[in-house]
């Protein structure tokens, strides 16, 4: 009698297998595997035929002890909105998947008295190929000196501050900000409120700053009491919009620095009875699902948050060649939906 699962091609294949039926070495099976260079095309294209043919999986633990790699990278983050963190996670998940990678997500407190000691925790327990900073991390001393005293690697995402020789990934807040504002402008509102970011990130400053040097392009006076802060969270949206809707002269339109606090504003303005966007516009930043999914759904302007993670990866897998870039900047991009219109009513 036979068992099911016992047969010659539903065993699992090994490096040999592959290398035997693509005709070449093992050490050349490793090199593509790894994604190293100096390997022809045509020989990465035998080999990953004979690996997709046999279904070959590389042994993890095997590969970090031939390569001194583990091949986990990491991804660090500490912010409310849990879209922003998911988008950062499914670019960076695929990108690993497709690299051979796998990715480990962990959230830390920026704020919290032992974070050095957390990060050295994570680096000794998990011997990390490289990590992926996202705001505040990305800026806090502590987080870097703990990996540059690892000698770890790591990538910056939107950070505020400059750091000689680090890589970076971003968009061009201010002008995303700017252009958000101008077509607000141009749509003809001239009471715009602006609801800040989260004080502790890079981005919640440029996109502040970007807003009122929009407003001045315009000729228009920066009205203090239109800017209000916020914290990234839908909780901190609800009393920004309180604030900005309980004016005398209220605003027609409202910015809000991320989409969580963007549906928050829809919210509020349904219990102050305004219709959107008949009665105020809304306009939120991120291209985030919950953007999709409230009604009317945002106008907001999308930063490639997948494709930023992604980006990282790439970057970090790189450096273990010495040929990774220094900095990349994607673009963002203004995506108009049901929130906005022109005002009914102006103020003087």
């Amino acid at each position: 009698m036979s068992r099911e699962g016992t047969t010659d091609q539903q065993k699992r294949a090994k490096i040999d297998d592959v290398a035997r039926r693509a005709g070449v070495s093992i050490k050349t099976v490793s090199r593509v595997v790894n994604h190293e260079a100096n390997v022809s095309e045509a020989t990465r294209a035998a080999v990953t035929e004979a690996v997709q043919a046999l279904s070959y999986r590389p042994n993890m633990f095997a590969r970090g002890l031939a390569s001194e790699r583990s091949f986990l990278i990491g991804l660090l983050y500490d912010n409310p909105s849990a879209g922003y963190v998911a988008g950062l996670q499914l670019g960076a998940l695929a990108r690993c998947r497709e690299a051979g990678y796998h990715l480990v997500v962990e959230h830390l407190d920026a704020e919290g008295s032992n974070l050095a000691q957390a990060v050295h925790a994570l680096l000794m327990e998990s011997r990390l190929h490289g990590v992926i900073l996202t705001p505040p991390l990305c800026d806090a001393p502590a987080v870097l000196e703990a990996l540059t005293r690892a000698n770890t690697r790591f990538v910056r995402i939107a950070p505020e501050q400059y750091l000689s020789g680090a890589m970076t990934v971003s968009i061009d807040d201010h002008k995303a900000a700017q252009d958000m504002t101008a077509y607000l402008i141009g749509l003809g509102h001239r009471r715009i409120g602006f609801i800040k970011g989260h004080p502790g990130h890079g981005a919640s400053h440029a996109r502040f700053d970007g807003h009122r040097d929009a407003l001045g392009k315009a000729g228009l006076p920066f009205a203090p009491e239109l800017c209000v802060p916020g914290f990234f969270s839908y909780q901190s949206g609800m009393e920004a919009a309180e604030k900005l809707l309980s004016l005398k002269k209220r605003p027609t339109a409202i910015f809000a620095s991320n989409d969580d606090m963007a549906a928050a504003v829809l919210a509020t303005a349904q219990r102050y009875h305004l219709k959107t966007p008949e009665d105020l516009s809304v306009a939120g930043f991120d291209d985030s699902l919950v953007a999709q999914v409230v009604w009317p759904r945002l106008t907001t302007c999308r930063q490639p948050i997948k494709e930023m993670s992604a980006e990282a990866v790439s970057m970090l897998i790189q450096k273990a060649f010495d040929d990774a870039p220094l900095e990349r900047r994607l673009e963002h991009e203004l995506v108009v939906r049901e929130s906005t219109a022109p005002p009914a009513t102006a103020y003087p």
